[in-house]
């Protein structure tokens, strides 16, 4: 039997809802709030649709009308494979998850990597479908924030930038944490020291970081880190300037571990290196390894972060909370303050002693 020339036009709301003469609203409810109605009459909504090939209301028109994306937007300060590989920032975007999860709302990531100018970064933000946004960890002149804040609309930070005038903030006392596990070091002999961060600009930087360097304004994290320890110098009368930091653009253990050989090559004299994640940690312990130094007889190492890899290798670290934050991040965003006042949550860390630091070789 031939087919029909004409063949059956898909099923709209409108026509749903006339064939089986109940209201829209009866129909958009079945999928959108089924709690206003009955089993049976959802039942017969959700199998005439199938029979009929309807797919349900469209979702694109739905938040034209409700003004509602549905949707929480991530600012990474990264290329988004970052997020994937960095375990700290796995541990966030779980906690996140978590939040949104909890809430029926959908999770959207937008990555603000080096290399795209403010253009296509407005642009990114501009056509992103979300209600609201988590800034995680983005520099102060990121042109990706920029574009968010002109969209004004509801936002959490997570770590830096610092004091975005009605932002929440989600994050821990970098400086104070870095101080302790400063001071720990200092207090078993060390008085030379190097340090191995992250980038401490948009710009792609390798080597070691001079005083101008230092006092950059745009990343806030790995400046208070680096400030924690030049105040464990300080106060033990030491002097912060002969502190050694080296500098790398990529975060990841191949960059920890050439960091640390610049850094026993520019100051020979070094006796414990202080990383600013534990990802860099690794990788200089991976150095230390294939040259032959015994950690931590002949050189301390020491992370930041906390995460199960570092943890399992038994280095001495800072652990900081970092799923919470991502779900803190997330409940601040979608449960704000009746107040309409910003909130700042300021989280705890521990001082981990593992087994990775000890006094310096006599």
């Amino acid at each position: 039997m031939p087919r029909s020339r004409h063949p059956r036009r898909q099923a709209t709301l409108a026509s749903l809802a006339a064939e089986l003469k109940v209201s829209r609203t009866t129909v958009s409810n079945a999928y959108n709030r089924p709690d206003q109605l009955s089993t049976e009459l959802r039942e017969r909504v959700l199998e005439a649709a199938k029979r009929r090939g309807y797919p349900g209301p469209d979702p694109v028109a739905r938040s034209l009308r409700t003004r509602k994306a549905g949707a929480v937007g991530l600012l990474l300060t990264e290329a988004l494979s970052y997020s994937f590989r960095d375990p700290a920032a796995m541990s966030f975007l779980a906690g996140l998850a978590e939040s949104c999860e909890a809430a029926g709302e959908g999770l959207l990531l937008i990555p603000a990597g080096p290399g795209r100018d403010d253009v296509q970064a407005a642009a990114a933000v501009q056509q992103a479908g979300v209600d609201g946004f988590v800034v995680y960890s983005v520099a102060d002149d990121d042109p990706y924030l920029a574009a968010v804040l002109e969209r004004r609309l509801p936002m959490v930070i997570c770590d830096q930038p610092r004091e975005i005038e009605g932002a929440s903030l989600v994050g821990i006392d970098d400086r104070g944490a870095m101080r302790k596990i400063a001071d720990y070091l200092v207090s078993l002999g060390h008085k030379d020291i190097g340090v191995i961060c992250m980038r401490l600009g948009r710009d792609q930087r390798n080597g070691v970081a001079d005083s101008a360097r230092l006092d950059s304004p745009n990343f806030h994290v790995q400046r208070e880190r680096i400030a924690g320890v030049r105040d464990a110098l300080a106060a033990s009368g030491l002097d912060p300037r002969s502190l050694t930091v080296i500098e790398r653009a990529e975060h990841s253990s191949r960059s920890g571990h050439s960091a640390a050989e610049q850094a026993l090559a520019t100051n020979p004299r070094i006796t414990a290196l202080l990383c600013t994640t534990d990802v860099l940690a690794l990788g200089a312990l991976d150095f230390a390894r294939w040259r032959g130094i015994d950690v931590p007889g002949q050189l301390s190492i020491t992370g930041f972060d906390g995460v199960d890899e570092a943890l399992r290798e038994g280095l001495t670290t800072v652990r900081q909370p970092a799923e919470e934050k991502g779900r803190r991040a997330g409940a601040l965003l979608l449960t704000p303050s009746h107040s309409g006042v910003a909130t700042v949550e300021m989280l705890e860390t521990e001082l981990v002693r593992g087994h990775t630091a000890a006094p310096p070789p006599a």
